[in-house]
């Protein structure tokens, strides 16, 4: 059995090969990376402000979309589907937030591609090959999150939560409707990039496949804490729903772990070289 000590010693200097490799690309002063960063920012910014002014103009279509789960359970539990709102402004600061929102995201393409443009000198040509399908699954897994919130998780909580309350008469409210919306949607969004998240991980050895495996019961356990969170509804059917996609996304994981782990790569690398 080899020694601790001696593994030890050659993940260290591994990773100091990796760190003296890196040194070695070709690289920028701190003035010329703080010139790129500020080129980089002011294109960010032009894309945000262009995208928002692009969803303000369609402002009440988004509204519109946004409002249909709701207005399909009221109608489904023959109830008045109009919204209410407390103050004169607030239904002006709504389209500006769902403008702004619908303007990131559909500005969120380029700002990755932005992204990528500043981090790109700074990697390996076998990286870079990883940028297109990083980008490509970002957007598609977000989207994905996004859909499976909107078309099935967020209308069952909502003919969940009415059902408990056709005694009563509903005053729901634009703002605090608007914010549960943005709540579940972007929620499942963002928790579906759980194998994006895994593969950056991965890529710089921080986890391993078997150190994903060997946890996965406190993974299991952090992702019903999620989906705990995000759950509208304190009934344990529907946080299942919300847990279920995270835990096939963290089998999932494993595998992408596997394909990107440095460790793999060297063994590839190892078994090519020899004759």
């Amino acid at each position: 059995m080899a020694d601790p000590h001696d593994r030890s010693r050659d993940a260290l200097d591994r990773a100091r090969t990796a760190v003296t490799d890196r040194a070695e690309l070709p690289g920028m002063s701190l003035l010329e990376h703080l010139e790129e960063l500020r080129k980089r920012f002011m294109h960010v910014i032009a894309a945000l402000v262009v995208a928002f002014f692009l969803a303000y103009g369609f402002h009440e279509r988004i509204f519109a979309f946004m409002q249909r789960p709701i207005t399909f359970a009221l109608a489904k539990h023959h109830l008045d589907t109009r919204l209410v709102y407390h103050n004169p402004i607030d239904g002006f600061n709504l389209y500006v937030k769902l403008s702004f929102m619908a303007g990131a995201i559909l500005a969120a393409p380029y700002v990755l591609y932005q992204l990528w443009l500043f981090i790109a000198p700074g990697l390996y040509p076998h990286e870079k090959k990883y940028v297109w399908p990083f980008m490509f699954a970002t957007v598609a897994l977000f989207m994905a999150g996004a859909y499976f919130g909107y078309r099935w998780v967020f209308p069952g909580s909502l003919d969940f939560l009415l059902s408990y309350s056709e005694k009563f008469r509903p005053l729901i409210e634009i703002n605090e409707y608007t914010g549960l919306f943005l709540t579940v949607i972007l929620g499942l969004g963002i928790t579906f990039e759980l194998p994006i998240l895994v593969m950056f991980l991965s890529l710089f050895g921080i986890v391993s496949p078997r150190f994903l495996w060997k946890n996965v019961r406190y993974a299991i356990l952090i992702i019903f804490v999620i989906a705990a969170i995000i759950c509208p509804t304190p009934d344990v059917l529907m946080m299942c729903v919300f847990a279920s996609p995270m835990m096939f996304l963290y089998l999932l994981s494993i595998g992408v772990s596997f394909m990107v782990h440095p460790a793999r790569r060297r063994r590839a690398l190892d078994a090519a070289a020899k004759p």
